[in-house]
């Protein structure tokens, strides 16, 4: 756990680098540095009607890579594997991984900082799908590499790269741009992977 700790903690701040030095240079004297990355509180117009659309969205996202996954080379393993066979004892160190070191970070380097950047100088379409191609490219390379498979690399970028592009989305055009909820989700879906190898 405490590995996990140290490991997510690095992460986050690595990946806040850049995000961190830009505001610094071009924003800190109009806003503060989390609601300039939309680490704020949502305002979602329909709560309950966003977030159940979340939830069915990620389940839908979750179904079509499992019920995918048994096609895929050898070599090729969901988030949260480094756990498989662990237990219980195993689920402090998931939920750390799942909402720290992989969701906070890769949202406020994605959709804190490249979406919302890109949005400002190229309009919303621009920004939500080149943070979604760069998302979907960051599971999608590292696999085809591995495999050297064609298929793998294709699926593993359309993939998060359709849920990216959602989550871009429904922070920014449903919940006044906050990345609290994408977060949510993207911690979701890890902890949901996790789990499923700890037994």
């Amino acid at each position: 756990m405490l590995n996990e700790l140290i490991g997510a903690a690095a992460q986050v701040l690595l990946l806040s680098l850049l995000p961190f030095i830009v505001w610094y240079i071009a924003g800190r004297k109009t806003v503060s540095f989390f609601s300039w990355i939309g680490l704020k509180k949502p305002v979602c117009g329909k709560p309950a009607e966003t977030a159940l659309t979340a939830i069915v969205t990620a389940l839908l996202y979750m179904g079509a890579v499992f019920t995918l996954a048994g096609k895929l080379p050898e070599g090729v393993t969901t988030a949260g594997s480094q756990f498989a066979g662990e237990g219980l004892k195993a689920v402090p160190a998931a939920l750390c991984y799942a909402f720290i070191r992989t969701a906070l970070s890769e949202e406020i380097l994605l959709r804190g900082f490249i979406l919302k950047q890109l949005q400002n100088q190229f309009g919303f379409i621009t920004g939500n799908t080149v943070q979604a191609l760069l998302f979907g490219l960051i599971h999608g390379i590292p696999f085809g590499l591995i495999t050297r498979s064609i298929f793998t690399f294709v699926l593993l970028t359309l993939l998060p790269g359709i849920i990216g592009w959602y989550q871009g989305w429904l922070n920014e055009k449903q919940c006044s741009g906050s990345i609290v909820p994408s977060w949510l989700m993207h911690g979701f879906i890890n902890l949901i992977s996790a789990v499923f190898s700890l037994f």
